[in-house]
């Protein structure tokens, strides 16, 4: 899970502060105030981390990828080619990672990993920015251990006498070099490895590849959803793969329903678990949009399936085209939530799109079942982040926190929510305050519109329009 974020330099963000990442962190903010940028950026590492090319710093993305951020030129500040692009992250490991030091017998154990680097364009004195291609400053890593107290640290930085080639730095943990002839290793892999030369360089730096391997477990984690979801098909078909999410616009939705019927959900403690198609039906249920729901095959002989429902006060089941489009644009959200694997961080924009107000306040009690839910056993620990603009949303989990001293569902600390704010350049991400019962402490203005100010005005033009009104009837009758 991740635990902490800043990016500078990025799209409009200088410097987006330290955020804190909760189980479920909210972005708000008017359009284009760079909310959506911060889920991008993510999205771009886990692109790069899963690239071919070990060679490159950032992948932006392609025809087919999540996110396609063009440029160095088109993601930086101010579209400042001078500017390095700066990110910081903390996250939890799933188990203690355990780094044994074989010259000095030593051992180190931590539960927890900060990472920070730097990126910018090689300047090799030619005007022509596509020959300048992107190069990493330096990358660090500290190893933390549950006091949140640094065991260690280590990362590559370029050479400041000679900047083609790097050098490893590290502290609480001496480094022995093989005997021989001195030479430097490598470049690094992406914007995050070690490359393997540092591993031959020296007697005791076999672990820096464990610390590879737990940034790519990182990423790899990550599912993304993004806010326009494919449309509802009458058929579906399936061949009995597993998907490894909904897809980023929900098009594996329906195969991950049938990959996962053996699957049993627990929503929280002492709840029965539940198959996974009838977890999905019973939140539909509870959002008002549905009865009952099924994905049935329509023939032994074809692998294709059909969705089909029955809406509150109609005895008649019908195809998933035939009700109302909110219904196909939540389900891969709720699909994805339960589906994801252990451990997941799902991020997803605008999940609350097409819905009724009532069904996005809702929406907002499914996500807190997704965080508390269990599977053989043990918590899923899912994160959400999540981009919105549902004040209903909001208002939902405000009023879990308020009732959390009753019946302990939802903590304010799990919950973290921004707002973004373009009205003064650079952009500020302010965090929202939420107190013990849920109130917001320091509530921007016109944070979802002017509502007092549209009633007062409303209220004026009833006013005017009634004094015209009996103006006129009088000059008839006295007429």
């Amino acid at each position: 899970m991740l635990r902490e974020l800043k990016i500078r330099n990025f799209k409009c963000w200088k410097n987006t502060g330290s955020i804190r990442m909760a189980p479920i962190t909210l972005f708000f903010g008017t359009n284009s105030s760079g909310k959506s940028s911060i889920g991008q950026f993510l999205m771009m590492l886990k692109q790069t981390v899963e690239s071919s090319d070990r060679k490159a710093v950032f992948f932006p993305g392609g025809k087919n990828s999540a996110v396609h951020l063009g440029s160095y030129q088109e993601m930086v500040f101010h579209r400042d080619i001078g500017n390095n692009i700066h990110f910081d992250y903390e996250w939890d490991l799933s188990e203690n990672l355990q780094i044994k030091d074989p010259v000095h017998k030593e051992s180190y154990m931590g539960n927890r990993i900060s990472f920070s680097a730097e990126v910018g364009l090689k300047d090799n004195g030619s005007e022509d920015k596509n020959e300048n291609p992107l190069m990493l400053e330096h990358f660090d890593y500290a190893m933390m251990n549950e006091n949140k107290q640094v065991v260690l640290s280590i990362g590559m930085g370029r050479q400041s006498s000679r900047k083609s080639q790097y050098e490893v730095k590290s502290k609480g943990y001496e480094l022995t070099r093989k005997q021989g002839r001195p030479w430097n290793p490598g470049p690094p892999v992406r914007f995050y490895g070690f490359p393997d030369e540092v591993v031959a360089y020296y007697q005791n730096a076999d672990f820096v590849q464990s610390l590879n391997l737990q940034h790519e477990k990182l990423f790899r984690s990550i599912c993304y959803l993004g806010p326009l979801r494919s449309k509802a098909e009458r058929l579906y078909s399936w061949t009995g793969n597993e998907p490894e999410s909904v897809g980023y616009s929900g098009e594996n939705t329906i195969a991950a329903i049938l990959a996962a019927r053996k699957r049993r959900i627990g929503l929280g403690y002492r709840r029965p678990v539940q198959p996974f198609e009838k977890i999905i039906a019973s939140k539909l249920k509870e959002m008002g949009l549905i009865e009952e729901f099924k994905v049935k095959s329509i023939s032994d002989e074809r692998h294709e399936y059909e969705v089909k429902l029955r809406t509150k006060g109609s005895p008649d089941w019908v195809d998933l085209p035939d009700v109302g489009f909110g219904i196909s644009q939540v389900l891969p959200v709720l699909v994805q939530c339960f589906y994801a694997p252990k451990n997941s961080v799902i991020i997803m924009e605008q999940p609350e799109i097409h819905l009724h107000p009532s069904a996005q306040s809702a929406l907002a009690d499914v996500m807190i079942d997704a965080i508390k839910a269990r599977e053989d056993g043990e918590d899923r620990n899912i994160q959400l982040v999540v981009e919105t603009h549902s004040e209903h949303f909001l208002r939902r989990l405000q009023r879990r926190i308020a009732e959390s001293e009753a019946n302990g569902i939802l903590s304010r600390t799990d919950v973290s929510a921004y707002h973004s704010d373009v009205t003064t350049m650079p952009a500020k991400l302010d965090e929202l305050k939420i107190d013990l019962f849920g109130a917001i402490e320091n509530w921007p203005d016109n944070f979802f519109g002017d509502e007092m100010k549209d009633i007062l005005e409303q209220s004026k033009s009833a006013m005017r329009a009634r004094s015209k009104s009996t103006a006129s009837r009088e000059e008839t009758i006295d007429g």
